[in-house]
């Protein structure tokens, strides 16, 4: 089974482990690793990591997954090209802004959170 996973994986935390290890535990997992403009544009603000060293720690983490930087503009562009069987979202994860479950054309599964109070990114971000 073919899984996908996006996210923006800024300091690396065993919440964010804990997503792909659900992932793996289902298929072949390739991640999306949000580019740097989009994080700005979605959240607000840019990530402290670049999207290189992100994906690259990914890489580092799971030699078992396929990461990729996501489309610097279309956000459905992953999903067309990989076809995945499966896209999982994290607990609290949001789809990007002006796409909706019926444009993914496969099932979407919700994870549980991973001790959240204690490994929710934005808790986590140096102020």
């Amino acid at each position: 089974m073919r899984v996908l996973i996006f996210g923006t994986f800024d300091h690396f935390h065993p919440g964010h482990a804990f997503v792909i290890r659900e992932a793996l535990k289902k298929g072949d997992v390739t991640v999306i690793v949000a580019r740097d403009r989009n994080v700005h544009r979605i959240k607000g603000n840019p990530p402290v990591q670049s999207e290189e060293d992100r994906a690259q720690i990914l890489r580092d983490a799971f030699s078992a997954i396929q990461v990729l930087l996501g489309d610097p503009v279309d956000f459905l562009a992953p999903v067309r090209s990989l076809k995945p069987d499966l896209i999982l979202l994290g607990y609290d994860q949001q789809l990007p802004p002006g796409v909706t479950q019926d444009d993914l054309h496969c099932p979407v599964e919700r994870l549980p959170a991973y001790r959240p109070e204690e490994f929710k990114s934005s808790l986590r971000k140096p102020r």
